[in-house]
């Protein structure tokens, strides 16, 4: 594995999110399809579009930390080049995708300006 921070088990839920371009695109909604399948994981829309803060088209896996640790071991070995944003989700967004970001794969930086607040009025 070739992340910076390796992910760890530190939250009560997690939600990973699988990275794909229009050339990875089948290989990135397999991986997400057969994740939810083998591992009994919620599995979100392949996003064919940017969404969120991401800066890349996403699948989102969601999980509890009762899951971690066979989630990212199957990640590791089927995401076959495919970058994976790992967070812990705990309420607060920002550090969500900051603080608690973790990666498998080649970080990406994200959009964090789509977490500004609206100004009050």
């Amino acid at each position: 594995m070739d992340a910076i921070a390796r992910p760890e088990n530190r939250y009560a839920a997690y939600h990973a999110h699988v990275y794909f371009n229009e050339q990875t695109v089948e290989q990135a909604e397999q991986l997400c399809v057969s994740a939810g399948k083998t591992l009994n994981i919620s599995v979100g829309r392949v996003h064919r579009k940017l969404v969120g803060p991401h800066p890349c088209w996403s699948c989102q896996l969601s999980f509890t930390s009762t899951q971690f640790d066979a989630v990212m071991l199957w990640l590791e070995h089927h995401r076959n080049g495919l970058n994976v944003l790992v967070h812990g989700v705990t309420g607060d967004d920002v550090a969500d995708h900051t603080d608690h970001a973790m990666w498998l794969g080649t970080p990406q930086p994200l959009v964090l300006s789509f977490f500004k607040e609206a100004p009050v009025a």
